[in-house]
């Protein structure tokens, strides 16, 4: 009996590996708040972002485009020539960010430090508002002084 199911389960993953590794040719990861490249198919003049809010992609020259993560998920994008025709269909999945991370629980609530040596408290989606929001507006503050200081006022 035992030998029969060893026999079902590998022939279910001798079915699945060409699968497996067709699905991830087609899966593109990027960590929240970091950017990827990725190449546009030839002919490419229209792509489209699935939800935006998880991903954003900015095209540039030389036929490259920046997929920059806004938040965790994950969505897709199309790459579609003149006339429609779909060139080039993606998954684009957004993950956390991993190590020199470190993620403080406190009962409920969540804390991240960006530990590179030194550790210092990061702004990351899924922390608790007590954490982030007073963050988020000292770095709202030190951005708009900034902008201030070099005259590109928004």
């Amino acid at each position: 009996m035992k030998l029969l199911r060893l026999r079902a389960i590998a022939c279910v993953a001798l079915f699945l590996l060409p699968v497996t590794g067709a699905m991830a040719a087609d899966r593109m990861r990027v960590v929240l708040d970091q950017a990827g490249l990725e190449k546009l198919p030839s002919g490419a003049t229209t792509v489209v972002i699935g939800n935006p809010l998880i991903a954003d992609i900015t095209l540039q020259q030389g036929g490259m485009m920046v997929v920059t993560g806004k938040g965790y998920g994950t969505t897709n994008f199309i790459a579609m020539d003149r006339e429609g025709k779909v060139l080039a269909e993606r998954t684009i999945e957004v993950v956390g960010p991993w190590g020199d991370t470190v993620v403080v629980y406190r009962g409920t609530e969540r804390e991240s430090y960006s530990c590179t040596p030194h550790c210092e408290r990061r702004l990351t989606l899924g922390d608790s508002a007590g954490f982030f929001d007073p963050m988020l507006a000292q770095a709202n503050a030190r951005n708009t002084q900034a902008l201030g200081a070099s005259g590109n006022r928004p």
